[in-house]
């Protein structure tokens, strides 16, 4: 498996991971999503999973904010994931997580944030943000899918409230419907 940098070429089949990985409307709405955030954060991390010179998998971290106490804090998101149905359950979601994590770090971001499942992101250093000292932006998060993890360049003060990007608001992807 090659995990790279999504090049222009790779739009359509990164469109078709979040349509068939999400599935129905929704699955429309995380595509569209994604269009959206490459035109919102020229810096988003967007990265695809390749086998077999298709592409499998996509992960994007984009640009949100910390609300602390001392200072607004430059952070990320981690959303979308998703793995085409066909190759889920073969450690591509995770490969695409860590590596993702990875280059985030190197860039220098303090801690990443998402709304997601428990059981499988804390096999990858996700907490439950709420006792880390972090409140979730909207009552539709389901307390125990509001995680994050701390990267090295993050400060013990660093705590506040995490604001999504107005990107994620106007799509209506914050929190469960």
């Amino acid at each position: 498996m090659d995990l790279r940098i999504e090049q222009a070429g790779d739009r359509p089949a990164i469109a078709e991971v979040h349509r068939s990985g999400f599935g129905g409307e929704h699955g429309r709405t995380v595509a569209d999503l994604v269009d959206a955030l490459r035109r919102d954060d020229p810096g988003a991390l967007s990265l695809v999973a390749v086998e077999k010179r298709e592409v499998v998998g996509h992960i994007m971290f984009s640009r949100s904010l910390l609300d602390a106490p001392r200072r607004l804090v430059e952070v990320v998101s981690l959303s979308p994931l998703a793995v085409r149905p066909a190759w889920q359950g073969r450690g591509i979601g995770t490969a695409l997580v860590r590596e993702g994590l990875r280059r985030v770090g190197e860039r220098g971001v303090p801690l990443v944030f998402l709304e997601g499942d428990p059981a499988y992101y804390s096999r990858l250093g996700f907490v439950a943000a709420g006792g880390e000292g972090f409140r979730k932006p909207s009552l539709r998060i389901p307390d125990v899918a509001f995680q994050v993890v701390r990267l090295p360049a993050a400060e013990p003060w660093m705590t506040g409230t995490f604001v999504y990007s107005q990107t994620f608001w106007d799509y209506d992807c914050v929190g469960l419907r």
